[in-house]
């Protein structure tokens, strides 16, 4: 039989009483629903197994929703996120939490110069005072001037240092359940932002620069390290477990391009062997259409060496909101999946980078017959008549 015909629909009325797992498998039928269904399928069965490592970026403001605390940090707990890429907004607002600030379910209509008079900050139908911006700079600026920051690094050092003293003053102040900054300090998970100024975490980083403080935040040193796990990714460390790479992408932007930019970073600029992700899985409600689905579609993805085309079937994109597929989707993987051991990979950034870079030297010292750079001559070209949009008149044929 096809393999399109593979999944019966089997209506029946839904009960009183129903679990997450019953709930996808019997009534997520059709459409995103059902796209939803077949990316639980495919983490519980194929990603979440030993000798995957799974990559995990995130955009748009998940952590001001309490995503960070309530199903983010339980993920990365049970070892089913090995290393992230975020915003540097959505940690920011994740700190509020881990240093015992209060956020409050509001109204996305509510009055903003209202707000604004009575020193309040909405982020659609959360709320907030502004003081819990002014007490987050504060505690960030107060850190970042101690002398473990004041030399040039990375985003994963930077955030793991960060998470250690949110982890601290959670425990200071009885906070019970992490924030995800100091869950991935405890646990080893790296943390990378692909655009660390963009945020008021780099904000106070750059007030602190006109201070003198000798902190630099280098993105070649990211683009580095995230390539090493990728490329460390393709051995699992398991006898007769062959290593893949997983790519779970909320949302889009900047963080998606980052994840996916470390396979063509190995053999497109260091010459390493080409591969692709094995596995790729989006959460979005962006077009393709309208150039707006950062990084694209995995089938495109393909032409840039970003995902394995043998892997298509092992890709799905899911077109709804994050803020509903991502607690349904963490349900469904608690449910069904043993927890994985942690694979500290903050740990083991200096042995994947000296593989990295030893293969890289490896590399070049192969002759590589590059072909020839095509050198174009300019052609004068007769004048196209065209209409007002730029659509060339076609000539009518008699």
């Amino acid at each position: 039989m096809s393999k399109l015909l593979n999944h019966r629909i089997a209506p029946s009325p839904m009960p009183t009483e129903i679990g997450v797992v019953d709930l996808i498998d019997g009534y997520f039928t059709a459409y995103n629903s059902a796209r939803l269904r077949e990316i639980c399928h495919l983490l519980t069965r194929e990603v979440m197994q030993p000798g995957v490592t799974v990559g995990v970026s995130l955009s748009g403001a998940m952590t001001p929703a309490g995503f960070g605390v309530g199903v983010l940090a339980p993920l990365i707990r049970n070892g089913f996120i090995d290393w992230m890429i975020s915003t540097g907004a959505n940690l920011y607002h994740d700190m509020h939490y881990g240093l015992g600030m209060s956020l409050y379910a509001g109204s996305p209509f509510a009055d903003d110069v209202k707000l604004r008079d009575e020193g309040r900050i909405r982020i659609y139908d959360i709320v907030f005072g502004y003081d819990v911006l002014l007490q987050t700079d504060a505690f960030i600026r107060e850190i970042l001037r101690a002398p473990a920051f004041q030399k040039r690094m990375g985003t994963a050092e930077f955030h793991y240092l960060l998470g250690k003293y949110v982890w601290e003053v959670e425990k200071r102040l009885g906070v019970q359940n992490s924030c995800l900054l100091a869950t991935a300090y405890e646990c080893g998970v790296p943390i990378y932002t692909s655009s660390p100024g963009d945020s008021s975490i780099g904000m106070n980083v750059a007030a602190l620069a006109l201070e003198g403080s000798q902190l630099v935040i280098d993105p070649s040193l990211d683009v580095n390290e995230t390539a090493a796990i990728a490329y460390g990714a393709r051995e699992s460390g398991i006898p007769e477990v062959e290593g893949k790479s997983a790519a779970v992408i909320i949302g889009g932007g900047s963080p998606k391009n980052f994840l996916l930019q470390t396979q063509p970073q190995l053999h497109e600029v260091l010459g390493l062997e080409e591969r692709g992700h094995d596995y790729f899985v989006q959460i979005t409600d962006a077009r393709p259409d309208t150039g707006g689905l950062s990084g694209a579609t995995p089938s495109e993805a393909v032409s840039w060496g970003k995902v394995d085309p043998n892997e298509l079937p092992s890709t799905i994109v899911c077109y709804t909101d994050s803020t509903i597929a991502l607690p349904i989707i963490t349900a469904y993987v608690m449910q069904q999946c043993q927890p994985r051991s942690l694979k500290r990979l903050y740990d083991r950034r200096e042995e994947l980078l000296a593989k990295l870079r030893e293969d890289y030297e490896a590399a070049k010292r192969q002759p590589v017959e590059l072909p020839p750079i095509p050198v174009f001559e300019e052609v004068a070209a007769e004048p196209v008549a065209t209409y007002p949009c730029g659509t060339p008149i076609r000539k009518k044929r008699h």
